[in-house]
């Protein structure tokens, strides 16, 4: 770690973290970032630990917990209740992978630490909830917001399993308006800011809500940027939510797909105010390399996108 002292080390070593959800986009990703920081690591196992007692000597707990949207209401207030009573205990900082989901479609454009949480929907309430119970828990949380997420394997988020799932056929395809800006995360980036605001929790507020700025790109700009990472002109394709709208009383999972709609035509980017202020040195990944390396695992499949060495890159 160049620049940094033996004590230094030392004393980073010595930090541990506790990431729940291990096997989960951010806590995957978290994991390897922590790692990567020389910090221990643990993994919690539901079937052999139990919470209160996997929090010894822990001081900062990634609570990446996600069960699916269906469930949502019956199991995210009894996790993470459980998640703030063992906190508390050990005075650990817990880092909750925000969302925008509390924002709802009557704000402005750009998404503050400050914008209200107008979010009517059940979904969005729920994580309205989630994030008051934290607040006024008074334990030490940093909720690091982000827009939908870009991973460096396939995981089964929004870009991998519908827009860039029928990239080897050459077409890009969209739930949504393609003419506004949309809040993205590349995974790597995000947890590596984790891991450093993870390490000047002390200097923080007991409560912290950090909007990631991440990329900002609307259908288009995402089309244009694909196509010349692929090295041909893709095709731009809306979703069909007619299926999901005649699956939805028999499919939970649909009916919250549809509910979460409209943030692909409600135009918004998360401001980069207090992140910047926080981590005034942080550089992103040049969004082409995020986006690259997010198509990567069709190189294993024999129709996959062929990939340019271009290194183009666009903020």
């Amino acid at each position: 770690m160049l620049g940094v002292s033996t004590h230094q080390r030392t004393i980073r070593m010595t930090q541990t973290v506790l990431i729940l959800g291990a096997s989960g986009r951010f806590g995957h990703n978290a994991s390897l970032a922590f790692k990567q920081a020389g910090w221990q690591v643990r993994h919690f196992d539901r079937q052999k630990d139990t919470l209160r007692e996997a929090v010894h000597g822990v001081q900062v707990i990634v609570n990446a917990w996600n069960p699916p949207y269906p469930d949502w209401a019956k199991q995210v207030p009894r996790l993470h209740a459980q998640v703030i009573e063992a906190a508390r205990t050990v005075d650990a900082t817990v880092i909750i992978p925000g969302n925008v989901y509390v924002y709802g479609p009557d704000n402005e454009a750009v998404w503050h630490s400050s914008t209200p949480h107008l979010a009517r929907n059940p979904l969005g309430r729920i994580r309205i909830d989630l994030e008051a119970a934290y607040r006024d828990s008074n334990v030490r949380t940093i909720i690091l917001r982000a827009g939908d997420f870009l991973d460096t394997r396939e995981s089964g988020n929004w870009f991998d399993m519908i827009l860039a799932k029928p990239l080897p056929k050459g077409v890009f395809r969209y739930p949504g308006r393609t003419d506004i800006p949309h809040a993205w995360a590349y995974l790597p980036d995000l947890t590596r800011a984790a891991v450093l605001l993870a390490e000047q929790r002390d200097k923080l507020n007991r409560f912290e809500d950090i909007p990631f700025p991440g990329y900002t790109l609307s259908g288009q700009q995402m089309r244009d940027a694909l196509s010349e990472i692929a090295g041909r002109d893709l095709r731009l394709k809306q979703v069909n939510w007619l299926p999901f709208r005649i699956m939805s009383p028999f499919w939970k999972l649909a009916a919250c797909l549809l509910e979460m709609r409209y943030l692909w035509n409600t135009p918004h980017e998360l401001g980069s105010e207090r992140f910047d202020d926080l981590l005034p040195e942080f550089e992103v990944t040049p969004v082409h390399t995020a986006l690259r390396r997010a198509i990567s695992w069709q190189d294993q499949k024999p129709s996959s996108v062929p990939v340019s060495t271009s290194t183009q890159t666009s903020r």
